[in-house]
């Protein structure tokens, strides 16, 4: 076999699809290794499955990225585990590794006490939405929850209101259903539980529903719903307006309640079991958040649901510094130039978004998100922009990485071999297409 450039991408989703089409373009052999059976990522984990237009036509594009005869697909592998950095450059040889595996990690509520209830009240904001998204698949073998009525969400961003449409609807949908009246959860999210217990001729009071509540550290007008890296004070004026409308509807379409300038205090417990939160107010002095004594407040809830963000998980053989990847260039995404490791999408999760500039894929995402929000329709220009966005940050990664020198065929045959041999272990054919069909996600055909 002739020597042949060679590029190892961890994550097949929207980042990591883009990079490998991008380097089979150019010449390259590319290995994708990927932790699950499909490629979706957070398109199909993270992304609520109201959004079925979207998250198809976000399949499709993947699907396009990745099956090409360069590309050599591998499931059901995670790094670490079944395979290591370690094997794939020292030993293997391979001169490239792309780390596009996204942000998986929840990060932890600032409360020590309330980890021990995490299974047995205390929900984080991916297993959530990856239940919702599953668990009406008869072949779901994942958690389940039991949302309880009045749940308490700690978070402020964009997912955060994700999390309480989902509480929302998944608690209407159930009391609707003790009246006999049956409803499709995605069916609700586009009319708005408001208008279809209109419709209904109820109200939350008489089917007995409390609602959940969202809890913020700050204002609404401060959420982090519609952002700029630099604005001006027009422009923030603007931003605290949108912000807010973009609450509000939230609210009001989803029968919402929030808890604004409030922080998590304590945790209330009753007979050993998980029964509300101790909150506490705050207020900002000098641009400072500080809490403000003798303001607690008691919220009882059975369910609290943690939605301040997501983290890379960590990797055997990539540096960390404290929470996130130890980036030795957070604006090409170089994490180790010598071994050539580095990183895309929103594996670059830290520094204060400090990529927003860049225009990168998880940039073009939020911003999409902030407009869905705001009752723009984005669908169709979503993928679009994304994908595009995705093959930006990837070229100038690949424009330095194909500049290492070539793999020689020896060392290519030894790895398309354990390639191979991981194919036989996971009973993957080598036909991405055919692999795909035979695995598609339960709501393939859904609407919505």
């Amino acid at each position: 076999m002739e020597a042949r450039q060679v590029v190892v991408v961890v994550g097949g989703a929207v980042a990591g699809s883009e990079a490998a089409a991008l380097a089979a373009e150019r010449g390259a052999l590319v290995v994708v290794i990927e932790q699950n059976a499909r490629p979706y990522g957070k398109i199909e984990d993270g992304l609520p499955r109201w959004h079925g237009a979207l998250r198809r036509k976000e399949y499709a594009r993947i699907d396009a990225n990745l099956d090409h005869p360069s590309i050599y697909y591998v499931p059901k592998t995670r790094i670490g585990e079944e395979v290591t950095l370690d094997e794939l450059i020292d030993d293997l040889g391979v001169g490239t590794v792309i780390l596009a595996n996204g942000a998986w990690r929840d990060r932890q509520l600032p409360l020590p006490a309330l980890e021990r209830f995490v299974g047995a009240g205390v929900v984080y904001q991916n297993a959530l939405v990856r239940w919702f998204n599953h668990h009406e698949d008869p072949a779901w073998t994942g958690p389940c929850f039991a949302i309880a009525d009045g749940a308490i969400v700690v978070g402020g961003g964009l997912a955060s209101l994700d999390v309480v449409k989902i509480l929302n609807l998944e608690v209407y949908a159930r009391a609707l259903a003790e009246r006999g009246i049956a409803v499709d959860v995605v069916a609700m999210e586009h009319a708005g539980i408001d208008r279809t217990l209109a419709e209904h001729g109820l109200t939350p009071e008489e089917l007995g529903v409390r609602g959940c509540t969202l809890v913020y550290r700050r204002s609404a007008e401060e959420m982090p719903l519609a952002s700029d890296p630099d604005p001006s004070p027009e422009r923030l004026e603007r931003l605290k307006k949108t912000r807010v409308k973009i609450l509000d509807k939230v609210l009001r379409r989803y029968l919402v309640h929030f808890e604004p300038n409030t922080v998590v205090a304590d945790v209330l417990v009753e007979d050993a079991r998980l029964a509300g939160l101790v909150l506490r107010r705050t207020r900002s002095e000098g641009g400072r958040l500080v809490e403000v004594p003798g303001s607690e407040l008691t919220l009882r809830s059975e369910l609290v649901v943690s939605s301040i963000g997501s983290l890379p998980e960590p990797l055997p053989g990539v540096p960390m510094l404290r929470e996130v990847y130890a980036f030795r260039d957070w604006e090409t995404g170089e994490l180790d130039g010598e071994r050539g490791i580095y990183g895309l999408g929103n594996v670059l999760t830290g520094r204060g978004n400090i990529k927003e500039s860049r225009n990168s894929a998880r940039e073009v995402i939020r911003r999409l998100a902030e407009r869905r929000h705001a009752g723009q329709l984005v669908e169709d220009a979503a993928s679009d922009e994304a994908h595009e966005a995705a093959r930006r940050e990837a070229r100038e990664v690949l424009d330095r990485a194909l500049d290492r020198p070539a793999m020689p065929g020896g060392r290519v045959e030894a790895l398309l071999e354990r390639v191979r041999k991981r194919w036989r272990e996971v009973d993957y054919g080598g036909d991405y297409g055919a692999w795909i069909a035979a695995h598609r996600p339960w709501d393939w055909d859904a609407e919505g």
